[in-house]
């Protein structure tokens, strides 16, 4: 069989390490796993939810999301049309990709940002343009600079993973009003309900400009990271292009319903957010008495500078029972990224980590 050379040069995806995994490998009974930017608690609501749904998972799910669809319509107070869900935000990179690029096209990503823009891009075809950030931040300014004529979509992280930053309302206006109208700006919000007051309205931008899509999650703030459902929304045109080329049966039946049951439940939502909130105050209290260097954050994770490389690191706190995330993926072989996890596992992470620094 004969495959595409192209795909040689393609480093896929590689995730945090599973709790299951490190348990079975490193034979313990107790693992906190701090890397993939969940929440530490199970949503009980959802939980139940999904129980009463399990009578019917010899159906199919509604290929269009109905009920779901009607809710975050009525929520977010845009035309049901504009609507597109995916199995996780993921698939919408995807789909945005297969609808827009033709082989030669650029993307622009900046770096260092959420991997799969860029691995997705090189998959189906497209030059990659990478725009370095300053100061862990977006340089719109100089994305800005970097549309040709033959850029296609910009991908946008905000709030950025793996640096937890953010770029304001303010410069996303600014931003927009210079991008030529064949260019679509994807805003991927997987942490936007993390994020704080001057964060970007993209909703209401959407009704001004065309080339916007917005693409958000529940595996994040609701809880649902291993129900994989996420929604975008954008212009009925793109949305119905973007649910023309997408798997028919993509959201399961019991990740519709896990969603929509999150959507009915804001007081979980708000709990989640203050406790993120109070929790990732105290890392940052611990992590500077520690003489840490770190990025503050606008997400459920924190970016950690431990100015030397993390391999030795994150194998002692494997066998402490803690998975963290190195990012060597992202060629910073100095940093790790932190999840808020619950205030027991906060707390024996920096027990640990200062019994590392103490060797």
């Amino acid at each position: 069989m004969i495959y595409r050379k192209d795909l040689e040069n393609i480093n896929s995806y590689k995730p945090g390490k599973p709790i299951e995994e490190v348990k079975r490998s490193l034979g313990l009974k107790e693992v906190y796993k701090l890397a993939s930017n969940e929440i530490p608690f199970i949503p009980l609501h959802i939980n139940k939810a999904i129980q009463r749904e399990l009578k019917n998972i010899n159906r199919y799910p509604e290929a269009d999301c109905f009920y779901l669809r009607r809710l975050l319509s009525d929520k977010l107070e845009v035309d049901g049309e504009q609507i597109v869900f995916g199995n996780g935000s993921d698939e919408l990179i995807t789909l945005s990709l297969t609808a827009l690029i033709n082989k030669g096209d650029e993307v622009i990503v900046s770096y260092p940002t959420f991997l799969i823009y860029e691995i997705q891009a090189k998959i189906h075809g497209a030059k990659i343009v990478r725009v370095p950030f300053c100061e862990f931040r977006y340089s719109l300014n100089e994305i800005g600079r970097k549309i040709s004529n033959k850029t296609k979509i910009i991908f946008i992280a905000n709030p950025d993973n793996p640096t937890g930053t953010y770029v304001t309302q303010k410069e996303v206006e600014t931003f927009v009003e210079k991008v030529p109208e064949d260019v679509l700006i994807f805003f991927d919000e997987a942490y936007f309900e993390f994020a704080p007051a001057d964060y970007p309205n993209t909703l209401k931008l959407l009704k001004k400009k065309k080339n916007i899509f917005i693409s958000r999650t529940f595996s994040k703030a609701y809880g649902l990271a291993g129900m994989r459902v996420g929604y975008g929304v954008g212009t009925k045109e793109f949305a119905h292009i973007m649910n023309k080329i997408r798997e028919p049966f993509n959201v399961n039946r019991l990740a519709q319903v896990g969603a929509i049951a999150a959507l009915g439940n804001d007081i979980f939502l708000k709990k989640v957010l203050n406790y993120v909130q109070k929790e990732k105050c105290y890392l940052y209290k611990e992590l500077g008495g520690l003489g840490m260097k770190f990025v503050k954050s606008a997400t459920n994770f924190i970016m950690v500078d431990f100015q030397k490389d993390t391999a030795n690191l994150n194998n002692y706190l494997l066998e402490k029972g803690i998975i963290i995330r190195e990012l060597k993926s992202w060629e910073m072989d100095n940093f790790f990224r932190l999840t808020i996890g619950k205030h027991k596992e906060n707390k024996y992470f920096i027990n640990c980590l200062k019994e590392y620094i103490e060797l």
